[in-house]
């Protein structure tokens, strides 16, 4: 239990044992129980006067929401990234920030390689074409798509689940190359993946999978010049986040076939998409659910609410993202 009080804000529904761990640490949970994001005006008013709010990616908590939420000592985020948090403003007013990393590791890579997939095989075109009684018989040159084996994947960004999505490949015989800031020996020895830079990976992959952080270098990483060095029969795969893509430019270059076709789990103004792209039959589209199994989102939350269950406690929470925050209280 914890040593005083506390009052804890959710921005969204979480399961019943993510809420009992909060309010085993706190006297006062409060959630928001909507199916639906709350607005800029909601989180101005409902973060003020909580200990702490355990948050999700689609809440955009900026320096003015911070500098109103008088009181806050950590903001739970209930994901890897947390590109939607100003954690430079949240150190300044000493809040804690932490994240979600690990638990969705697997989840995530599986998803990658199951858009890889579908893209790769027109699984999507397929589901339709049969729905839509047009199937006839087989045909030899129906609905053809592009085999796997022994082809080139480039993973961009090996952290978890960058690294998770290449060791996948092994299955399938597939060249590897990534692409990362740092060299990562164990997937040379496991894979005997290379280290390349981007334009290297771009001109040589058959498959490009995208595991970056968002940050203003990743910011349409992906461009037009980029994508018109791709292989007209490559396939771009991005479960990071929407902006490292120009998704303007991905419509352009997948209209004209210049690229053989995508997996999209994430765009550049969720909810929107750039116009154009669902008109496209070569690309799979998919409602930012990469990690969105039932294990892996109980998993998620529940690690959530263990940082907060640490930080009310005045222990260094399991994910911390700012730790020269808990150093400066000493």
């Amino acid at each position: 239990m914890m040593a005083e009080p506390c009052r804890i804000y959710v921005t969204h529904a979480i399961p019943e044992q993510a809420r009992d761990l909060l309010c085993e640490a706190c006297l006062n949970v409060e959630l928001h129980g909507e199916d639906r994001n709350l607005t800029r005006e909601e989180l101005l008013r409902n973060l003020a006067g909580h200990d702490g709010a355990l948050t999700f990616l689609t809440d955009r908590i900026d320096a003015e929401v911070i500098a109103r939420a008088e009181g806050l000592r950590v903001i739970a985020n209930c994901a890897v990234g947390f590109d939607n948090i100003d954690v430079e403003a949240a150190t300044a007013h000493g809040v804690i920030v932490t994240n979600t990393p690990e638990v969705l590791t697997e989840a995530t890579a599986d998803f990658a390689w199951a858009l890889l997939m579908a893209a790769a095989r027109r699984v999507p075109e397929a589901d339709r074409f049969v729905r839509e009684g047009r199937f006839r018989g087989w045909e030899p040159g129906l609905l053809l798509g592009s085999d796997l084996a022994g082809k080139t994947l480039a993973v961009v960004g090996v952290g978890r689940i960058g690294a998770a999505m290449a060791r996948r490949s092994k299955g399938f015989g597939m060249r590897v190359l990534y692409v990362d800031v740092q060299r990562n020996e164990a997937l040379e020895q496991e894979l005997g993946a290379r280290k390349v830079d981007l334009e290297t990976a771009v001109r040589e992959a058959d498959f490009i999978s995208l595991h970056p952080p968002l940050t203003p270098e990743t910011r349409h990483l992906i461009n037009a010049e980029r994508l018109a060095a791709m292989k007209p029969t490559a396939y771009l795969v991005n479960t990071s986040r929407g902006p490292v893509v120009d998704e303007a430019a991905l419509v352009e270059a997948l209209r004209e076939k210049r690229i053989a076709g995508a997996g999209l789990d994430v765009f550049e103004n969720e909810p929107d998409l750039a116009p154009g792209l669902a008109d496209l039959d070569n690309v799979v589209l998919a409602p930012h659910i990469a990690s969105g199994t039932v294990e892996t989102r109980t998993r998620m939350v529940m690690l959530a609410a263990e940082n907060v269950f640490a930080a009310m406690r005045g222990e260094r929470p399991p994910n911390i993202v700012n730790p020269e925050v808990m150093e400066r209280r000493g």
